[in-house]
Order: structure tokens, then sequence, then C-alpha cells
């Protein structure tokens, strides 16, 4: 039988979270700081920033064997067909060796229809990693990107300490829930873990889904964390929630960017606007879904003729003319049209499957062209 040696879980161990909260069980990562989180109401903020997209436990150790005690929240919708268990990616040594994820624990049961919500309270459980390779190396436990995670205990077989070595350029980015990770099949298939390790750089992810409506707090946190590489994906939350018009567009991203220049003036920023969505290209929101044979399916409802209403093919164009105008001043500011992502020859091949979020191939090819336009010699991080 293992001797287990239980290491406290403090920030040393971990990567991608801005805040740790002590809980009843233990501590919960966030990707907002508390200061943020209590200038917002919205419920669904709440729930996305404490999902740890981009999360990982990081340490050296040369155990065979990982426990790890959490409890994670699982989030049920009302005539829906019930979720995947969240996914927990083991890498050791930079590759991927094995995952598991957790059953039990709390469950939130979110009516869309009604606007109501059901919370059920769990207990705690092990996610276990055996049968490791022996010798010293370094390990990555990268948390489910979709599923609240209280972690309550770590134990191992050996002893742990902290990576060797300097450490990777962070690269800082905040986007929709498509940046969050949203079909992709686990925590390191989501584009911008993906194309952080094809850039060789570390990720903070601050992707929240339904959450990038440009809070003047989101922009303050980018301002005050650490960052080598910034970027930041604007444009659908902002039509699909009918969250503002044309007058308000445009003075709301120039006071983003001043908020995280205060910070970081001279660190590289690039704007991305919003890959292809046909439902949004021309048609404004706010969008609601749709359940159709079990499965949900996006729709468009705005007027397109409402004067003022806002639409992808219209912040994309607003976008490019205030970046460059913007560059003009700021020689490390850049712009990247989303669709060279994700456009309409790739639609045509692997449409959304919801109308709205690409699917976990789709994850894979958008990483791909972001490593080669923005981490290349000629993109907006080529000359870091």
């Amino acid at each position: 039988m293992s001797t287990w040696i239980t290491t406290p879980i403090d920030g040393w161990l971990l990567r991608g979270a801005v805040a740790l909260e002590n809980t009843q069980h233990g501590v919960l990562p966030h990707r907002l700081p508390a200061w943020a989180r209590a200038q917002s109401t919205d419920g669904q903020l709440a729930m996305a920033e404490a999902q740890p997209s981009g999360v990982r436990l990081v340490f050296r150790t040369s155990a065979t064997a990982i426990e790890l005690d959490v409890l994670p929240t699982k989030v049920l919708y009302a005539g829906a067909p019930t979720s995947p268990h969240g996914v927990y990616d083991l890498l050791v040594d930079g590759g991927l060796m094995a995952q598991a994820h957790a059953t039990g624990g709390n469950v939130l049961t979110i009516d869309m229809a009604a606007g109501t919500t059901a919370f059920e309270p769990g207990l705690p459980t092990t996610v276990a990693f055996t049968a490791l390779p022996p010798g010293e190396k370094e390990i990555e436990i990268w948390l489910p990107h979709r599923e609240r995670t209280e972690l309550v205990a770590l134990r191992t077989d050996a002893l742990i300490e902290p990576p060797a070595g300097a450490g990777k350029p962070v690269w800082l980015h905040h986007g929709s829930s498509i940046s969050h990770g949203s079909n992709a099949d686990s925590p390191t298939q989501i584009w911008p873990a993906l194309a952080a390790q094809q850039g060789g750089v570390e990720l903070i992810n601050l992707g929240f889904g339904g959450g990038a409506l440009l809070d003047p707090f989101t922009a303050r946190t980018m301002r005050d964390l650490e960052a080598d590489l910034i970027s930041v994906k604007l444009g659908i939350n902002v039509v699909n929630a009918d969250l503002m018009r044309q007058r308000a567009f445009g003075p709301a991203v120039h006071g983003f960017l001043d908020t995280i220049r205060e910070g970081h003036p001279t660190t590289p920023l690039l704007v991305i606007s919003s890959i292809y969505c046909p439902i949004h290209e021309n048609t404004p929101g706010p969008c609601v879904p749709e359940f159709v044979d079990g499965k949900v399916q996006f729709k468009a409802t705005g007027d397109p003729d409402e004067p003022g209403k806002l639409t992808l093919s219209w912040i994309r164009d607003e976008l490019a003319e205030l970046t460059a105008s913007r560059a003009k001043d700021d020689a490390n500011l850049y712009y990247l049209d989303g669709r060279e992502l994700y456009g309409e020859q790739e639609f045509a091949v692997r449409p959304l499957p919801d109308q709205l979020h690409p699917d976990n191939a789709t994850h894979h090819a958008m990483a791909a062209r972001f490593a080669d336009l923005a981490f290349g010699d000629q993109g907006a991080f080529g000359g870091r």
C-alpha cells in the first residue's frame, strides 16, 4: 500500500487562476478577483468565471500515483439531455497521458424557459491517476473547463515541488464561450489551450461563457495581471445579449483598451473580432435557445431594420477601423478578423452544431490558425 503525502493546495500549485476562495471544503479557483465579482450581479458571469477553464495544477514529482479530492458542480438544463461529466486532463512532461472525471458532487439545474435555478448539494469525490511513469517528471492536471471545481485535497505517493526552470511568456486572453471552451471535449482541447501549447506560452484564460461584454471590471482585472502578450476577442456576446447599440459600442471598446493600456502600455495587444456565425452576421440579438429533438439550437430574434442594433458584420468593420485609428499612436496594437480563424468556407465543412459554438475539431483548426497568424514570425506575438 502506498504511503500518501498530502500537500496543501495554494497559489504556488495553480496556474491560470486569478484568485482562490477558501470554502467549507477546500479552495475554489476563480478567474475574476473578489472585488470584480462584487461589481456584478449577473448569475451567468458568476457561474462562468468560477468554471476553471485553463486552470491547472502544475508540479514536479517522482510520484506514480496521484489522488485529487474535489467537489464538482454539475450543470443541468431542464428539458435537455444530461451533459457529460467534466474531464480532468493529466499531462506528463507536456504530453497528455490520462483522463478522468469526477462523479457525484453538487447539481445546479437551470430552466432557461422559466428563468429559474435549483441547487442540490453533494459530497466531495476523488479523481485518481495511477501507473504513472517512474522518475522525476512535470505533472499538469487541467481542471474541467465547464465544471466549477472546489479543490479539497491533493495526495501523492512521493513529494512534490515547484517546476524547475524559467517560466514561459504569459499570454492573457479574454473572450466569450468559444474561448471558454464551448463544445471542446476536454480542457486541453479548447482553442486557447491548444494555441498556447503551439505558441510556447503560459495561458491565463479569461474566456467567460456569455461574459465578453466589455465590463470595466474585466478590463481592470487584465490591467492588473502580469502578462507578456494580451488578446481580447470581442463581438458575439454584445450581439446575442442585445446589450448595447452602435452609439455605445465604440466608446466602450476604447474605454476597455484604455484601461488595459494603463497597466500594459507597450505589451503586444491583439483585438480579435468574432468568428463567422450566420445567425448573427446580419441579424441582431437577442439570441434565444430552442430544443430540437432534445438538442439545443440557438436562434437570432432581433429586427435587422431597427436602427442602431448590433450585428457581427457591423462590429467587425467598427473594430477594424477603431484599431487602425488607435494603432497610429500604439505600435503594439493589432487586429485580427475572426473569420480568418473560422469563416464561411470552414462553416461549409464543419458547421456550428448549435448555430453558435464550434465543435472539438473546429477548436483544433482555430488553434492552428491562431498559432500561425499570431505566434508566427509576422504575427502580433511573433516578435516576443
